[in-house]
């Protein structure tokens, strides 16, 4: 099976992603959120992650928490944000000899793959290193999330992580 560093926003996002994938890959989650604000939240969903994969995968899903920005609020609006975030999952999945990544951000029903896609396309091509395009809310992914949030008692937040300045 190929290697895939599936970049996280969230455990409640990354539970039905990893669902999806995990017959057709060896998954390491990597979470990287430095946008996220205030820090207490963006510690509360790395917490959640981490319970989650233990809960959910006995801890055989392996986790790398990318680097948070201490000085808080990134000044980026979306598609920026999602390149910070993607450009560090492709430069470490190059970096670490992934065959190829992918994020959860698609599985959002507030996020657009169409956004989301040609970044990560674009990044592909740099790092060569492959990139795998979904749009994890299909197939019923977003209701999926749901699901298992439920199921887990996963901590879903009520906005993307930025505080919108």
């Amino acid at each position: 099976m190929k290697k895939l560093l599936l970049h996280s926003c969230c455990a409640p996002c990354s539970s039905a992603v990893i669902e999806r994938l995990i017959p057709d890959y060896n998954i390491t989650v990597f979470f990287f959120n430095p946008n996220i604000v205030p820090y207490d939240e963006y510690q509360k969903r790395l917490s959640e992650q981490k319970r989650f994969l233990k809960e959910a995968h006995d801890n055989s899903i392996p986790l790398i928490e990318g680097e948070y920005s201490k000085s808080g609020y990134i000044p980026a609006r979306c598609e920026e944000c999602f390149l910070i975030r993607l450009e560090e999952t492709a430069r470490l999945a190059k970096e670490m000899r992934f065959d190829c990544f992918t994020t959860t951000l698609t599985v959002s029903s507030k996020k657009k793959a169409a956004l989301i896609n040609p970044i990560a396309a674009a990044l592909s091509g740099r790092y060569r290193v492959e990139a795998i395009l979904d749009d994890f809310k299909k197939k019923n992914g977003y209701n999926r999330s749901i699901e298992l949030s439920k199921k887990y008692n996963l901590y879903r937040q009520n906005y993307c992580g930025c505080d919108g300045s």
